[in-house]
């Protein structure tokens, strides 16, 4: 072989170690930390639902994989790199928002969805920062791409008094907003185990509140809750169920909400209602459902049943219009959901991405049907 030829292919061989280093790097940084085996066991040994001998927590049902059920197409990770068939032709519509369109005061009660399960909730005074996502749901660039721009970037939002995570997926946690929130004077209630990402993106100890299931805390007259869902967390092939995923009880003063997290439908939904609600508003999952994973996501069906099992006088749909995570048409489960809701004679919260909603007050459109795919 030439000396040429040789020099060139050794400078090729640099590039590619070179860039697998940095995107192994920037991965792992991604991913996050986790507890060790051994500060898990000695953190959650006596929980009921974390099994010591799999160092893993346990899912109120155990979740059903049946790929060749699945519907819509091959639902494997390769999917994730590339635009989906089923999401829009056209940009959805939003209303763009700058931190001097949101009041220097946070209200009684007023909420923004941002898309996907991302919202601003103003609630007695405070302002609290739900699953807050405004980038693509991946550890690399291209990987689980938005279907447009967010009605705000995490710079645009006025001061948050309260950051809640439901679960460390992706498209729940995303590591460069906890980085810009890290430094602020905030809290950040999060599901056990999913402290330790948190302190690797620089949040200190002392603002992280890990809840289990059924535990509290409060602020002001705000008292936050962590409930159980039927699913799972992880955001690799090895750290499968470290860490907990919760739904939420938020009560102030006045108003009572739930808030989903991911779930699968099951007698939880009872339990809660029974425990905590009645509830003001219920913020439930409709998307990411498949036949392929039946318990994992709620079915459009089961997003009423979920309604009337929690006792909420109101449906305000979250986890859709952002991401294809599913395999079927991106609007098949709003227009679904608020059919069945109809027939429910369920009242339903539909906005528009950045729409300033006062639940109970506020009145919105079903956008998506004047939408041409």
């Amino acid at each position: 072989m030439r000396p040429k030829i040789k020099a060139i292919l050794a400078i090729i061989l640099v590039v590619v170690l070179m860039i697998s280093l940095f995107v192994g790097i920037h991965v792992n940084d991604q991913i996050g930390d986790r507890y060790t085996e051994a500060v898990s066991q000695r953190k959650f040994a006596n929980i009921a639902y974390y099994n010591k001998s799999l160092n893993e927590f346990i899912s109120p049902e155990k979740l059903i994989m049946a790929k060749e059920r699945t519907t819509g197409g091959d639902p494997g990770f390769l999917r994730f790199f590339k635009r989906s068939p089923y999401a829009p032709k056209t940009e959805l519509p939003i209303i763009n928002l700058e931190r001097s369109d949101f009041s220097e005061s946070p209200g009684d009660f007023a909420v923004y969805w941002f898309g996907h399960s991302t919202a601003l909730m103003e609630l007695d005074g405070h302002r609290i920062l739900m699953d807050p996502v405004f980038e693509n749901a991946g550890p690399l660039p291209g990987i689980t791409k938005r279907f447009g721009n967010p009605p705000a970037q995490r710079e645009d939002l006025p001061k948050i008094d309260v950051l809640i995570i439901t679960h460390d997926h992706y498209d729940h946690l995303e590591a460069n907003t906890i980085k810009y929130f890290a430094p602020m004077d905030m809290k950040f209630i999060v599901p056990l185990g999913v402290g330790a990402r948190l302190v690797s993106w620089g949040v200190s100890e002392d603002k992280i509140i890990e809840l289990g299931w059924h535990e509290s805390y409060k602020f002001g007259s705000t008292e936050v809750t962590a409930c159980p869902g039927v699913h799972y967390s992880g955001r690799s092939n090895k750290d499968r169920n470290k860490t907990l995923w919760a739904s939420y009880v938020i009560k102030g003063a006045q108003k009572s909400v739930f808030w989903s997290g991911d779930t699968g439908y099951s007698n939880h939904f009872k339990e809660i209602g029974a425990k905590y609600g009645p509830f003001d508003v219920a913020f439930v999952e409709i998307d990411a459902w498949n036949n392929g994973w039946p318990n994992t996501h709620l079915f459009p069906n089961q997003v009423i049943k979920v309604v009337e099992d929690v006792s909420a006088k109101l449906l305000f749909p979250i986890h859709l219009g952002t991401f294809d995570l599913a395999l079927h048409p991106w609007k098949e489960s709003i227009q679904t959901v608020s059919e069945l809701a109809d027939k429910s004679q369920i009242d339903i919260i539909t906005p528009v991405m950045g729409q300033k909603i006062i639940p109970g007050t506020t009145r919105t459109t079903r956008w998506w049907q004047q939408i041409v795919d």
